[in-house]
């Protein structure tokens, strides 16, 4: 019996090119071969609002956009996807997975861009009325290495200097020393298959979903 399912968040994390939304996928799939009530989310986007809010802060012709600007963007994005479709799934007992939640603001706005760290806490929790993952999976990857894996017409983040992308992978690994029991960090140093076990072993934990099938009782 899986004990801990139902309403269960969980949150993919983790640096350009760290294959995080790959890794997404795959526990999605693996759920939904186990009849697990799924469902899979990204951020910014989502739906319908927020997908608009997303092309606006990933547009690269958006130059002129402040950092106090961007930062509101990602929440008012954040708020509309927890309102729409996160809370009533949760609320249905659906085990919800997101690529990129609250700690991509504070590492990509906060730690890479300047914005205070403790105002971003506070104005996610307004915009999260107070959801946030039980777990969160943060994919670790060499800086350069992973903006390497990254498509060849990039978004305005993307194409931010190398010194940035840095300042974005330290906040993440201070983020997880910081919590420690709801992230796990885990190292991109392997092919897909070899880090979804890592990935999948943390999921089964998480919720609670046994080893080996429950042994048949005879009567």
């Amino acid at each position: 019996m899986i004990s801990k399912r139902s309403g269960q968040f969980i949150s993919f994390e983790g640096s350009e090119g760290s294959g995080k939304s790959t890794q997404a996928g795959m526990v999605h799939d693996y759920l939904k071969k186990k009849n697990i009530p799924v469902m899979l989310l990204r951020e910014p986007g989502g739906v319908k609002i927020s997908e608009a809010i997303r092309g606006l802060l990933l547009d690269v012709k958006n130059t002129d956009m402040t950092k106090e600007s961007e930062t509101l963007l990602y929440m008012a994005s954040r708020a509309q996807l927890v309102e729409e479709v996160l809370k009533p799934a949760l609320k249905k007992g659906t085990v919800v997975l997101c690529d990129r939640f609250l700690d991509s603001t504070i590492a990509y706005q906060g730690y890479g861009n300047g914005v205070n760290v403790e105002a971003i806490k506070k104005i996610g929790a307004f915009a999260t009325q107070g959801i946030a993952p039980g777990l969160t999976l943060l994919f670790d990857i060499d800086t350069e290495k992973g903006l390497s894996r990254t498509n060849a017409v990039k978004d305005r983040i993307e194409l931010r200097s190398l010194d940035y992308h840095k300042k974005v992978r330290k906040g993440y690994l201070a983020i997880a020393k910081k919590e420690p029991k709801r992230v796990r960090v885990i190292k991109v140093n392997q092919g897909k298959e070899e880090i979804f076990e890592i990935v999948r072993k943390h999921v089964d934990e998480f919720l609670g979903i046994p080893k080996y099938p429950a042994p048949i009782r005879c009567p």
